[in-house]
């Protein structure tokens, strides 16, 4: 497995926002499975079992913790990827653990304490998502949170900054900041275009800037890219205006691979 060292290719973080189907994820496993074998990269699979975190209590959630992550699992058993998903409470990040190879830290959550350490404690590598309110120097302090806990297994990702209401922005130089804490940095390309809230009760984005934000981030030293991907993003029930269509990821893969070194 590709841990997103120094001087590697590039890899990647890549799947819908959320657990919808397994019909849905296996279309989409099938083509990274493709895509993969053609560039020889790493490519992570990821997808929510619970988004926890919506604008709206209407909002959609996904299949639940045991649900999601069964299918999870079953896309690692058919497909051979590695997975990925984010928690959202101490307690979860032992059973999810069980399933996957790498628990995500959402960005509003990356300073409570507990969850870090939780997380840390599984010895499962643990991405950490920059708050939109820190800096990328503030991120040491959630790194020294996993670190206690005798793990090193640590990503930090760049998702934006809230600039006003509803909106981010990118500071570029916070990944090669975060790079001197001595882990890999990764781009979050779709919730960087993001327009929080923006929506009338959900979020809104522009994913026609998606290539431009990983082109940027290639060009700032970034180790790994996050990008969440769906067949036909506008009928997504979670984070649609900011997700990549399947059908370019290809096309902006090759761009980012092109000549990483």
């Amino acid at each position: 497995m590709n841990s997103g060292k120094s001087g590697q290719k590039p890899f990647f973080i890549l799947g819908p926002c959320v657990i919808e189907t397994w019909d849905l994820l296996s279309v989409i496993a099938s083509e990274l499975k493709r895509i993969q074998n053609k560039f020889e990269i790493s490519i992570f699979f990821k997808a929510s079992y619970d988004k926890a975190n919506r604008t709206s209590v209407g909002g959609f959630r996904g299949p639940g913790m045991q649900a999601g992550l069964e299918m999870l699992s079953r896309v690692k058993t058919e497909f051979g990827f590695p997975v990925l998903t984010d928690i959202h409470e101490s307690y979860q990040a032992e059973i999810a653990a069980k399933y996957v190879d790498v628990l995500q830290i959402p960005a509003f959550l990356c300073r409570q304490t507990d969850l870090l350490l939780a997380a840390g404690k599984t010895g499962k590598i643990v991405n950490i998502k920059k708050a939109q309110f820190l800096s990328g120097q503030d991120m040491k302090y959630p790194v020294e949170k996993v670190k206690s806990t005798g793990n090193h297994n640590i990503w930090l990702t760049e998702r934006g900054t809230m600039f006003g209401y509803n909106n981010l922005i990118v500071d570029f130089r916070n990944l090669p900041e975060m790079a001197q804490f001595g882990f890999p940095v990764v781009m979050d390309c779709t919730h960087s275009v993001q327009r929080p809230g923006g929506g009338g009760g959900k979020t809104s984005g522009n994913r026609e800037y998606v290539p431009a934000m990983a082109l940027a981030a290639k060009a700032f030293g970034a180790n790994g890219y996050f990008m969440e991907v769906h067949p036909d993003p506008d009928k997504a029930p979670s984070d649609g205006p900011n997700m990549l269509p399947l059908s370019g990821l290809e096309e902006l893969l090759e761009k980012i691979i092109f000549n990483h070194e």
